[in-house]
């Protein structure tokens, strides 16, 4: 799908979208399109009185002779004040849902400046563009039978403003992001026998034509390093296990790492030894979901040229039960030197961060830390699919975090930490065991991952119920959301630049 800027005009072909405030006011694009169609929108507007010019309201007409218009979608914005960035993203992404519905293959999107927006025009209008690249990801990579009707038909999207050079330079860093959204989300949706630990370590990989130092550390490199906890997670696999690590500087004058993003790249969890029921199982191809968040913030940050230093480090194993896979009670020596009692090979995760936090804070020396992982079912049964958890050792960092995913649209909701807790993964034998046993679950796997992090500022961000959406929203289609992204650039935008 081919996004442009244009100046305000009407369009020969196509869609054309128009907006309305509350109280169907229209903006002056729309009063000028009314008056060439002799008040055809203020008939159709009376017409319908159930359209008021709400946020999420639309009203479509047949354009009329004279036009050579398909059609005119009027959209409400309810009051100015209502129609932030996240607001203007959704319009694109709602746009080009709805009239990809309808077999047209040209959509344009009129941008007017509104009383009360507190976005700019050019921002606007950029930002529209980005929620229709976010709204059409689509993954048929697959699909080799699929009927003409069936497929998307919208292949371009005209956005029209009076600021197209602004609106232009405003969109290479956000088109940056959203295009590293759906990057993240092609990773997630990718089945395992194709997206391998192998085959996400050369997808991390190809991060350095951008200008990102990658470097990909194998199967006796983790030997060397002791990273046992990992290994233990991988030992079952024909599938080599691998830690990748990614450098952006954006600070080249600066040594200092400033923040370090380490994500679990469980390609597919099978629960090892301790397997888990066939229903729903081949979902677990996204367990690898937050190294994917950390692959596609990494390629935000290096495409808008973000001025931080920050590193991504990404463990990638898969957990698979075999002759030769780790049993329920083993004891294992991660890279910290600490040692784990396995009780449940399903709590695999931690495992492979364990040893990832680990690194980054010896190899790194970052001034913070970010975990991101689909680590417990238990953060669902707490917050559902609307809310991430996040655990963190330090109230400026994780404040920072909530302000970024109200901003980014990616939420988050903290959850507690503490000593009661903690010595619920005590273990009779080793210096911790895997699991805490009953209740809390997401609060002891946190606690787990604490062990592991030292003094440094810290988050654990527990996405198991956010990688994957199950309906569909504007700009997040069913399936693989690539949650993460949005909500580390805007983190690093607000905080480390």
């Amino acid at each position: 799908m081919k996004t442009t800027f244009a100046k305000i005009a009407v369009p020969k072909e196509g869609t054309l979208v128009l907006t309305a405030l509350r109280g169907s006011k229209f903006t002056d694009t729309t009063k000028a399109v009314d008056r060439r169609m002799s008040g055809a929108l203020r008939r159709a507007v009376k017409a319908a009185p159930r359209f008021t010019g709400e946020k999420g309201q639309f009203l479509e007409i047949v354009a009329p002779a004279g036009l050579r218009l398909g059609r005119i979608i009027l959209a409400g914005i309810g009051k100015g004040s209502d129609f932030d960035r996240l607001a203007l993203e959704a319009l694109g992404g709602a746009m080009v849902k709805r009239v990809s519905a309808t077999g047209e293959s040209k959509v344009s999107i009129a941008v007017d400046a509104v009383s009360g927006v507190n976005v700019s025009v050019a921002e606007s209008a950029a930002r529209v563009a980005a929620g229709a690249i976010l709204g059409s990801y689509r993954f048929g990579r697959y699909r080799t039978k699929e009927k003409p009707e069936r497929k998307p038909s919208v292949t371009s999207v005209v956005i029209l403003t009076d600021r197209v050079t602004e609106a232009r330079k405003a969109f290479k860093s956000i088109a940056a992001v959203a295009d590293s959204v759906n990057y993240a989300r092609d990773l997630v949706v990718e089945p395992g026998n194709v997206m391998t630990p192998k085959a996400l370590a050369g997808r991390a990989r190809s991060l350095a034509k951008l200008g990102v130092k990658v470097d990909v550390l194998g199967k006796a490199r983790l030997e060397k390093l002791g990273m046992g906890a990992l290994l233990g997670v991988a030992q079952g696999s024909d599938q080599e296990p691998y830690v990748v690590t990614m450098q952006w500087n954006g600070k080249p004058r600066s040594k200092k790492t400033d923040l370090a993003l380490v994500g679990k790249g469980v390609t597919f969890d099978s629960g090892g030894l301790s397997i888990k029921p066939a229903s729903g199982m081949e979902e677990m191809k996204y367990d690898m979901a937050g190294s994917a968040a950390v692959i596609g913030a990494m390629r935000a940050l290096a495409g808008r040229k973000a001025k931080a230093n920050v590193v991504g480090v990404i463990g990638l194993v898969e957990n698979m039960p075999s002759a030769g896979a780790q049993r329920p009670g083993d004891v294992v020596t991660s890279m910290s030197g600490q040692t784990i009692e396995v009780l449940n090979t399903d709590a695999e995760g931690r495992l492979v961060l364990a040893d990832c936090l680990w690194y980054a804070k010896e190899k790194f020396k970052p001034g913070a830390m970010i975990n991101l992982a689909t680590l417990t079912g238990a953060v669902i049964v707490s917050l559902g699919y609307h809310h991430a958890g996040i655990f963190s050792n330090n109230d400026d960092l994780a404040w920072q975090l909530t302000s970024a995913g109200r901003e980014s649209g990616e939420v988050v909701w903290r959850l507690p930490l503490g000593p009661d807790y903690d010595r619920q993964i005590d273990s009779d034998i080793a210096d911790m065991k895997n699991i805490g046993g009953k209740g809390a679950g997401s609060i002891t796997a946190a606690q787990f991952l604490k062990r592991f992090v030292g003094d440094v500022p810290w988050v654990h961000i527990d996405i198991a119920g956010t990688a994957w959406a199950y309906k569909d929203k504007p700009t997040n289609p069913r399936g693989a959301t690539g949650f993460g992204v949005r909500l580390l650039n805007r983190l690093v935008a607000a905080n480390f630049e």
